[in-house]
């Protein structure tokens, strides 16, 4: 449900509230609201920028910057981290909080390509492969760049704590899990090795982002857990999409897992979850259809009425879900459920 003024003075006249805190209570929300990211134009115009400065340093780098060389690629980096330090320190003081964190986000994505200059012209780096490479090719050299950027990541995000600056940090994470991977087994050809450590990654994002969820302050509207989720969420999923399996039992077992996704997203209100898992399930439907049942006249039949069926629990879902919540998160100690969050409209 979307909250406005006029809610709230609806809420006045029935006598919910009263008439003298509609003004107050408007101020306070749209205060808290501004420190939230939001479908707002605002918000808009500081994502937007902020993600092309980001993208113009990291996805969009082009090859024209390695005519500066080892060291010209360095101080140039240098400059752009510290002015994107001097205007996250300047907004931060003046209470931009959303533009803040996102300069704060541009100082944590630049810092590899500084740290691949630095590398370039002490003569460090080990092949012919150039900074364009970082965010498509999984390679073991890139480890150092993200191991410096995990640290300054965590200095920056230490000093300002602004939730957006964890993006960079899950990417890096994400990305590291893969390049250890290429580490590990010394050859590029082994994808199931790559997909498992790819799953175990995720699990051990997904865990620290749950226990940073249960230290959060919930009187607070900063959330340090989203990016963890997602990228967490991403590299556990994909890891485990992309296995391959001739066995109907372990494809099975891969729909169950995506079921249990779709249950933890809803014990923990957490919309990535629900998202992913309910891709795995269709893939495996998909795959019941095209593979196991392509010449069975019974399965749309049967799938039908599994929609219809599915479209009830639905039906009972919204009617019970807070219910059905509550019941279900008991299996947490009363310390967790204090701090995780609670049922939202």
């Amino acid at each position: 449900m979307k909250l406005t003024k006029q809610v709230l003075q609806q809420a006045a006249d029935k006598g919910v509230i009263d008439n003298s805190q509609v003004d107050p209570l408007w101020s306070f929300l749209s205060a808290q609201a501004d420190l939230t990211p939001s479908f707002k134009m605002t918000h808009l115009f500081y994502y937007l920028g902020g993600l092309l400065a980001i993208g113009s340093m990291t996805l969009f780098m082009t090859l024209g910057w390695e005519a500066f060389g080892g060291w010209g690629i360095f101080f140039i980096s240098l400059v752009y981290m510290a002015a994107g330090l001097a205007m996250l320190h300047g907004l931060s003081k003046r209470q931009y909080l959303l533009p803040a964190g996102i300069c704060g986000t541009f100082v944590v994505a630049v810092t590899p390509l500084a740290l691949y200059g630095l590398q370039q012209a002490i003569g460090f780096w080990p092949d012919d492969t150039v900074y364009r490479d970082y965010h498509r090719l999984i390679s073991w050299h890139w480890f150092y760049l993200e191991m410096g950027t995990l640290a300054v990541g965590a200095v920056i995000l230490w000093r300002y704590r602004y939730p957006f600056m964890v993006m960079p940090i899950a990417v890096t994470a994400w990305y590291l899990s893969m390049d250890l991977a290429e580490m590990l087994m010394q050859r590029s050809t082994d994808w199931e090795f790559r997909a498992f450590v790819s799953i175990w990654s995720g699990i051990a994002m997904v865990l620290i982002a749950f226990w940073i969820d249960c230290r959060r302050d919930l009187t607070q509207p900063k959330d340090f857990s989203f990016w963890l989720y997602l990228f967490g969420v991403i590299a556990f999923w994909g890891g485990l999409t992309s296995q391959h399996s001739d066995s109907e039992l372990s494809k099975f077992l891969y729909c169950m897992t995506n079921l249990g996704l779709i249950f933890t997203g809803v014990l923990i209100f957490r919309r990535v979850f629900v998202v992913f898992g309910a891709l795995g399930v269709s893939f495996y439907i998909g795959h019941l259809a095209y593979d196991t049942f392509k010449d069975s006249w019974l399965f749309p039949m049967a799938l039908t009425v599994l929609g219809a069926l599915v479209a009830y629990l639905g039906i009972l879902w919204q009617k019970h879900e807070l219910a059905i919540t509550n019941a279900a998160r008991r299996i947490f100690p009363e310390s967790w459920l204090k701090r995780l969050p609670q049922h939202q409209l």
